[in-house]
């Protein structure tokens, strides 16, 4: 595994990168990666099969000039920027037993995230699959999209971020897991002790990468933002 830490200037060209991470490793141009990045501005961020209608205050987004994206992963809508250290590792589907199937796989990632950033939340844990939520509180969720040798899975992990920015951009969600008991926002939603530089940190202690990724995937992700990730038929399909 590789270590790729960058930040591209806009949204949906970061949006785009992961993919083409996987891509590149589905196609043998490139193998194992864990990736880190920041937004430095604010984002709403909607999983493949979620609804912009129903998930995002689009009149507040509007005001605020936040872009409304939508990823090519599953799982529910996020907010991004400063404060949310965004991660991604695509992983071969055949490292470990079970990883072939989306449950297991998305277990073993987040337990090595979980274990990552357990000093900062000695009580944290794994929720619904693919969430870690401290006291009951979420600080980080994941969804993954998977090819046939390789898969990708990322996610967000709070830290020191603007909560607030979560009840502003997003309505109640189409879907909860159970452990959210209906609660707002603002009552469901924390963010870690630390900031994202920090929280990297952490992460790539966790995951013990060796070297740095190259080359970059440049023309795949410019072809992926005119194809998808810059549209509004894609990213306001539903």
């Amino acid at each position: 595994m590789t270590l790729l830490d960058l930040t591209l200037p806009d949204p949906a060209a970061n949006l785009a990168l992961d993919e083409a991470l996987l891509l590149a490793a589905e196609e043998g141009a490139a193998g194992e990666v864990l990736r880190l990045w920041e937004s430095p501005t604010y984002a709403v961020v909607v999983g493949a099969g979620g609804s912009v209608a129903i998930d995002v205050n689009g009149a507040a987004c509007a005001a605020d000039g936040v872009p409304v994206l939508r990823r090519a992963s599953g799982g529910g809508t996020v907010v991004i920027g400063p404060g949310c250290l965004c991660f991604a590792v695509v992983l071969r589907a055949d490292r470990e037993p079970g990883m072939n199937l989306i449950q297991p796989s998305a277990r073993y990632v987040m337990g090595r995230v979980l274990a990552a950033v357990r000093p900062l939340a000695p009580d944290a844990a794994v929720e619904a699959v693919s969430d870690l939520a401290t006291g009951g509180r979420k600080f980080s969720g994941s969804a993954q999209q998977r090819k046939r040798r390789f898969f990708l899975h990322h996610g967000t992990l709070f830290g020191g971020f603007d909560l607030d920015r979560v009840s502003r951009y997003l309505n109640p969600p189409e879907r909860q897991p159970a452990y959210r008991l209906n609660r707002p926002h603002r009552e469901f939603v924390t963010s870690l002790p630390a900031d994202p530089t920090t929280l990297k940190q952490l992460i790539v202690a966790a995951w013990e990468p060796e070297g740095a990724y190259g080359p970059l995937p440049m023309d795949t992700v410019r072809e992926l933002v005119a194809e998808k990730y810059g549209r509004d038929e894609w990213n306001r399909r539903r």
